[in-house]
C-alpha cells in the first residue's frame, strides 16, 4: 500500500512539473510571472499608479505574491485584457457597466465592492458653467459634452439614457462628445471653456481644486443621477481561488490600516473594501433593463 501511495505522489510530481513547463516554468505571482492588475485612471494618471503601486506592494508584504498594476487608457482596453486568450489580465477595478459587461463576456466575477465615505453606491453628475446661461438638460442641444470614458457608468452610461429620457439624444443633438480621459479631466474640460457641459462621479470638481481654487463656485451641477454600485476588485473567470483567497484577505486587512487606507484613497478614492459578488450589481441590470438598454448596445 505503501509503495502504490509513493506511486500515487510521484505520478502528481510528474504532472505538476508538466504543467509547469508548459507555462514556461514560471509560478504566477512570482516576478517572472506576476498577477497583472489592470486599472483605468480616474483622475490624474500618475497619482492612481502611485497608489496602486502602493497597494500591490502592501498584499506583496502580507502573501509573498507579486502583483504588477497594469494602466489602460481605457474600459475597452480591460476589458480585451481579461477576455484574451490565455488572459494579459488576472485582475482588474472596472467600472459598474465595465465589470458588467465583463462579466456577461464571461470574464470577469466581482469579489470586492470599494466604499466611498460609508456606502458601497456613489452618483453621477452631469454640470456646466455656472456662467454658462444652461440651466437643464433640455438646454444641452447643440452644445458639446466632456465625458470621462465611453464605458464610464457615471461619466457616460447613466448620463447618456438621462439625455434621452429628457429630450436630448447624445448622437444626434449634441455638437461633439468629448474623451476627456478621466472624471478630473472632464471637469477641467468644462471649466476651460473646452465643452460646455461635462459629466463624472460626485463629486469629482474637489480633485481638481488645488489647480482650480474656485470650480466649486465656476462649475454648477445640473443633474445628480440615481444611485449607482461603486467599482471594486474583480478577478477573471477561472482564476484560482486559493490566490483570489490570498488576495482578498490581504486587501481587507490592509484597508483596515491607516497606511493602507491612504493607498487606496490615493489609488481610487476608496475608503474600505467590502465582500460583495455579482448579485450586488442586480439592482442596476435592472436599472438598465427599465431603460431599454443593453451593455452590448452601450460598447
Amino acid at each position: 500500500m505503501r509503495k502504490k501511495h509513493l506511486y500515487i505522489l510521484f505520478a502528481i510530481l510528474i504532472v505538476s512539473a508538466v504543467l509547469l513547463t508548459a507555462c514556461g516554468g514560471k509560478k504566477l505571482g512570482t516576478e517572472e510571472n506576476p498577477i497583472i492588475w489592470a486599472v483605468v485612471p480616474s483622475g490624474e494618471t500618475e497619482r492612481v499608479v502611485s497608489g496602486f503601486d502602493q497597494v500591490a506592494d502592501m498584499i506583496n508584504q502580507e502573501t509573498g505574491l507579486v502583483i504588477k498594476p497594469f494602466v489602460a487608457t481605457e474600459y475597452a482596453g480591460v476589458i480585451e485584457a481579461l477576455c484574451s486568450d490565455p488572459p494579459k489580465a488576472h485582475m482588474a477595478s472596472l467600472a459598474t457597466f465595465a465589470y458588467i459587461l465583463a462579466h456577461e463576456k464571461g470574464c470577469a466575477n466581482a469579489v470586492l465592492v470599494a466604499n466611498r465615505y460609508g456606502s458601497p453606491v456613489y452618483n453621477g453628475q452631469i454640470f456646466v458653467r455656472a456662467d454658462s446661461g444652461i440651466n437643464s438638460l433640455a438646454d444641452l442641444k447643440g452644445k458639446t459634452f466632456c465625458r470621462p470614458d465611453p464605458l464610464s457608468t457615471s461619466g457616460w452610461i447613466i448620463p447618456s439614457i438621462t439625455l434621452k429620457a429628457a429630450g436630448v439624444d447624445p448622437d444626434k443633438d449634441l455638437a461633439q462628445i468629448v474623451d476627456a480621459g478621466s472624471h478630473d479631466a472632464s471637469v477641467a474640460g468644462v471649466y476651460n471653456g473646452d465643452c460646455d457641459a461635462g459629466a463624472s462621479y460626485v463629486d469629482a470638481r474637489t480633485r481638481i481644486e488645488e489647480d482650480y481654487p474656485d470650480v466649486m463656485d465656476v462649475i454648477k451641477v445640473i443633474e445628480v443621477s440615481a444611485d449607482i454600485p461603486n467599482d471594486g476588485v474583480q478577478f477573471v473567470t477561472g482564476f484560482d481561488p486559493e490566490l483570489q483567497n490570498q488576495i482578498v484577505d490581504a486587501l481587507l486587512k490592509i484597508s483596515e490600516t491607516d497606511a493602507g487606507k491612504e493607498a487606496l484613497d490615493t489609488a481610487y478614492q476608496w475608503n474600505a473594501l467590502e465582500k460583495h459578488d455579482d448579485s450586488f450589481y442586480d439592482a442596476f441590470r435592472q436599472v438598465l433593463d427599465a431603460a431599454g438598454v443593453s451593455p452590448e448596445e452601450l460598447q
